[in-house]
């Protein structure tokens, strides 16, 4: 196994302890142990548990990425004129329906890896960066989609499909509420797209 890999088989290995133990089950040994890796390999690697979270976030914004460009092409033109809202929609309603099911357990980690970085501020930078990639692919879609400020427009993009998710997933009523449907998914997205991409007077 390449070092690459097994830098990657750590961080997939430690978001996989977050989701299922928090973040005060996330040790160099328990990531060792779930890995099979030998006993101080993660510290070989990731030295403190601040450079083991760093990992995480940069491993979850790849992750996240890849699942936005393989459902929602980002490049100008991409979506037809005549119906490239309804699809945009419906490609990021994908997204979010993944995120909510198959994917629930990374984006819990996710959730509870930023918020220890409010906590510590030599994991600011590095949550930092990893947000920067979704503003950019979000810009990206409303670029194509003929947004006048796309990169005003991605931020409102982006805190409303966080506050969407984080509601479904371990908001006050998350345990209560049916995950929502892909066709009602795809609907709310279209109305997060048409206020985002609303004309200024």
């Amino acid at each position: 196994m390449s070092t690459a890999d097994r830098r990657t088989l750590i961080a997939d290995t430690a978001i996989a302890t977050v989701a299922a133990a928090g973040l005060r089950g996330l040790t160099h040994r328990a990531v060792d142990t779930a890995a099979g890796l030998p006993v101080g390999s993660t510290s070989y690697y990731f030295r403190t548990r601040t450079s083991l979270i760093q990992a995480c976030y940069g491993r979850l914004a790849e992750l996240d990425l890849a699942d936005v460009d393989q459902d929602a092409p980002t490049a100008t033109g991409a979506f037809s004129t005549a119906t490239g809202r309804s699809e945009a929609a419906a490609a990021l309603a994908s997204v979010l329906h993944r995120w909510l099911t198959t994917g629930r357990a990374r984006q819990l980690a996710r959730f509870e890896l930023s918020l220890e970085a409010a906590r510590n501020p030599d994991l600011r930078t590095g949550l930092h960066q990893a947000g920067l990639g979704a503003r950019a692919r979000a810009a990206g879609i409303l670029a194509a989609l003929g947004a006048d400020r796309p990169e005003e427009s991605a931020e409102l993009m982006v805190a409303w499909t966080e506050g969407l998710l984080y509601d479904h997933l371990a908001g006050a009523l998350s345990a209560t509420r049916p995950t929502p449907t892909l066709p009602a998914l795809t609907a709310t997205v279209h109305r997060m797209l048409d206020a985002a991409l609303a004309q200024e007077p």
